[in-house]
């Protein structure tokens, strides 16, 4: 519900929805009618509203731009057959948004304000919902620091904002990744585990390096020793591995990924044994060998469940099974679907309906 939020809204006097070409959907690159902004300043959230979207007007001294505080999210909404819309799990992205913001040194958002803003937003935009089969409303609010003052220390003032935009699907096809034995994304004690927009900026020039090579994505691998596979670009790193689900453990280099814990929780229910530890290169490569991998995929809001088709380390590629014949992340493709569109009953309360 979306009642006590008490907002001033401004509706666009034109809406682009007519003009949107809804068969072609790039990721990313469409956006809704509104967005809903607040303000922190003072000690509190204040000044909520939702209005047309467009540019904010800032001062060229934020300390956003300079010193990097700035985060964000990702969630979808979806449209059900009889109209109904719904937004998966944004409580867990509400947790995963607060624990950013204090590795950020920036304020938390309460989270009734963080889930009301989005469905408000959501229910005013709701006609901009695909319909198509793969296809959602990309949710993403963000978090960004306004003082004007060229000085390394927190903020004292604070935007958060919340877009959205039509979507297809963020891969179309099996992936080739390369696991990175060079670069890090990320070390312990340092922000792997939040959505911080530097995390995404030093990810750049190896994703490109590795692009220019004909792979689609990298598996960041541990900094100490670049022998443990941690995640990939967009998403989570899971594998089968003789019969075993098995995932990097969320820890301070991890990403506690929102359908990364939907999977874990599936594979419980349907009694298939799962481990949270560290995973090594080591072994997955012999799995490869072996055949007893069984499974290897991404999950992610954005990329939702990714098959690997094949993976490179230190030059020698290793390819898996046809993504078509695998079992388990098939299965949870098509239940997470159903779930998500309203073709099945969601028993776990995942759906939050607008």
């Amino acid at each position: 519900m979306t009642d006590t939020l008490d907002f001033k809204l401004t509706k666009t006097a034109h809406s682009r929805l007519q003009e949107t070409d809804f068969d072609n959907l790039p990721f990313g690159r469409t956006f809704s009618d509104h967005m809903f902004v607040a303000d922190y300043a003072d000690g509190e959230w204040k000044n909520f509203e939702i209005l047309p979207y467009g540019p904010i007007a800032m001062s060229p001294a934020i300390s956003a731009l300079h010193y990097g505080q700035a985060f964000f999210e990702g969630i979808k909404a979806y449209k059900h057959a009889d109209g109904t819309v719904s937004i998966f799990r944004p409580e867990k992205n509400a947790i995963r948004f607060n624990k950013s913001a204090e590795r950020l040194c920036m304020p938390t958002l309460p989270e009734d304000i963080f889930i009301q803003s989005i469905a408000a937003v959501v229910d005013l935009d709701r006609e901009w919902i695909p319909t198509k089969a793969n296809h959602a409303l990309y949710i993403r609010p963000f978090m960004f620091a306004t003082d004007p003052y060229l000085g390394v220390t927190p903020s004292a003032t604070y935007k958060f904002v919340v877009i959205l935009g039509p979507v297809g699907p963020y891969f179309s096809k099996a992936l080739r990744v390369k696991i990175e034995t060079h670069y890090t994304r990320a070390a312990e004690g340092g922000m792997g585990y939040a959505k911080a927009a530097g995390n995404y900026g030093a990810s750049m020039l190896p994703g490109r390096k590795a692009a220019e090579e004909g792979f689609d994505q990298l598996i960041w691998t541990d900094a100490k020793e670049h022998a443990y596979i941690e995640e990939m670009g967009a998403a989570n790193a899971m594998f089968l591995l003789d019969g075993t689900l098995i995932t990097a453990e969320a820890k301070d280099t991890i990403l506690d990924g929102v359908t990364r814990d939907t999977v874990i929780a599936l594979a419980k229910e349907w009694g298939i044994p799962v481990e949270e530890r560290k995973v090594s290169v080591a072994e997955i490569i012999e799995g490869a060998k072996s055949g007893k991998l069984t499974d290897a995929f991404g999950a992610g809001t954005a990329a939702t469940i990714a098959p690997v088709g094949s993976f490179s380390y230190n030059g020698e590629e290793y390819f898996l099974s046809d993504p078509k014949t695998r079992a388990f992340s098939n299965r949870v493709f098509d239940t997470l679907d159903a779930i998500k569109y309203g073709r099945t009953a969601d028993t776990h309360g995942w759906n939050y309906i607008v």
